[in-house]
C-alpha cells in the first residue's frame, strides 16, 4: 500500500490514527516557520519606505529616452569623436541580463573599453533601471521589442547597417529572437553566459512559448508577502550570496553589488523579477532560434559557480558561424578578465568580416 505522506494522491483521513496525529506534526512544523516569515516579511514591507535613494546614473555618457510598444526606455550612449585615429563608425549594443537586479551596469567594463573607439549604446531593458517599471507582462516578446527598438533608434542616427551586439545571459535569448526576426539590423552578434544549454531547455518548444508557471507567480505575488519577499531577496546579503554563486567566487565586483542594491529599490522594482523568478522570460523554441541565426556569433562561458550547465551547446557547436569559448571563470567573465574577453571578441568579428 501506498504511504500517504510519499503519495500526495492518497486521502491522510485513511491513514491509521498515529499517522494521522504526525502528519499534522509535521504540516506544523513547516507550516510554522513560514507563517512565522511571512508575518516577518509583511511586518517589514508595511513599515519600510522601499525607495532606498534616488538611483545614479548606471554608466558615463549621455542617456537617450524613447517611447513606444515596449514602453518608456531609457539608453546610455556614448560617441567618440570622429576624428579619432581608432574610430570604428558601426554601433555596438551591450545586453545586460534579466535577474532580480539587473541593469546596465552589469555591462560596464565593456562599455567603458568600447566607448573609448566607437558609438556603444546601453539600454535598461522593460522593468529595469532607468526604464519603465510598470506591472505588466514581462515576457520574451516585451524583451524583443525593446531590442528592435533600441536598433532602430540606433539606426536612425547612424544609418541603416547593421550593428554589432552583445548579450548576457537570458538577454542572449532576446537578441537571438530579433536577429532572427530583423537578420538584417546585425553584422555580429556576442552572448556571454548565455541561457538556453541547460538540460533542461526543451527540444522543440512551441514558437512564442514561455517556461511560465502561473501558480508560482501567483503565489510569490499574494499580499502581503510579496513586498516582504523581495525585500529579502534584495537585501544586500542576498545580493551578495547570488552574485558569489554567479561568479562561483566571495572575489565579486562591488560596484555591481552596490547599485544592484539601489536599483532593487525603486518603485515598481518587483514587478519585473518576479515574472522572471516564476519562468515567463525563458523561451521554450530557444534552441530552434539559435540554429536559425545565419550571421556570425560569438560565444563565451565560464567553468566556475552555479550557471556552468551547457549540455546543449552541442547543438551548434559544429556550426561554421558559430565560435564557442569556455573560460576560467564565473557568468561574468567580461568582470574578470576583460582583456581577455575583448580580444577574442576583437578577433572574431575581424576574422568574421573579413571572411565575409
Amino acid at each position: 500500500m501506498a504511504d500517504p505522506v510519499a503519495d500526495p494522491a492518497a486521502d491522510p483521513n485513511d491513514a491509521p490514527p498515529g499517522r494521522r496525529v504526525r502528519n499534522k506534526r509535521l504540516a506544523l512544523a513547516v507550516a510554522l516557520p513560514i507563517a512565522v516569515a511571512v508575518g516577518w516579511m509583511g511586518y517589514r514591507a508595511m513599515t519600510r519606505n522601499r525607495t532606498a535613494a534616488p538611483l545614479p546614473a548606471a554608466l558615463p555618457g549621455g542617456r537617450l529616452e524613447t517611447d513606444g510598444v515596449a514602453g518608456r526606455l531609457s539608453c546610455y550612449a556614448t560617441i567618440p569623436a570622429p576624428d579619432d585615429r581608432d574610430h570604428d563608425p558601426r554601433p555596438l549594443l551591450l545586453l545586460h541580463s534579466i535577474n532580480a537586479a539587473g541593469s546596465a551596469y552589469e555591462m560596464r567594463p565593456l562599455y567603458e573599453y568600447y566607448r573609448k573607439y566607437r558609438p556603444v549604446y546601453a539600454p535598461d531593458l522593460p522593468g529595469f533601471g532607468m526604464s519603465e517599471r510598470s506591472d505588466r507582462r514581462y515576457g520574451p516578446r516585451l524583451m524583443t521589442d525593446a531590442v528592435h527598438a533600441v536598433v532602430e533608434q540606433i539606426q536612425a542616427r547612424h544609418g541603416a547597417a547593421p550593428i554589432d551586439a552583445i548579450a548576457l545571459s537570458l538577454s542572449c535569448e532576446f537578441l537571438a529572437r530579433a536577429a532572427v526576426e530583423t537578420p538584417g539590423s546585425f553584422r555580429v552578434l556576442g552572448l556571454i553566459s548565455p541561457t538556453g544549454f541547460d538540460q533542461r531547455t526543451p527540444e522543440g518548444g512551441p514558437p512564442g512559448g514561455t517556461r511560465g508557471r502561473p501558480l508560482l507567480y501567483q503565489t510569490l505575488t499574494v499580499p502581503p508577502w510579496r513586498h516582504g519577499l523581495f525585500e529579502l531577496l534584495s537585501s544586500r546579503a542576498s545580493i551578495r550570496y547570488f552574485l558569489e554563486k554567479t561568479w562561483g567566487s566571495k572575489n565579486i565586483d562591488e560596484g555591481l553589488l552596490e547599485y544592484d542594491y539601489l536599483t532593487t529599490h525603486q518603485p515598481g522594482a518587483s514587478f519585473a523579477p518576479y515574472r522572471f523568478v516564476s519562468g515567463f522570460l525563458f523561451s521554450t523554441d530557444i534552441l530552434n532560434l539559435y540554429r536559425r541565426l545565419a550571421m556570425p556569433v560569438w560565444m563565451v562561458h565560464g567553468d566556475r559557480g552555479d550557471f556552468v550547465d551547457y549540455q546543449k551547446k552541442t547543438e551548434i557547436a559544429d556550426r561554421p558561424n558559430w565560435h564557442i569559448e569556455e573560460l576560467p571563470t564565473g557568468a561574468l567573465p567580461h568582470f574578470e578578465i576583460p582583456a581577455r574577453v575583448i580580444a577574442s571578441y576583437d578577433a572574431f568579428s575581424r576574422a568574421a568580416v573579413t571572411a565575409d
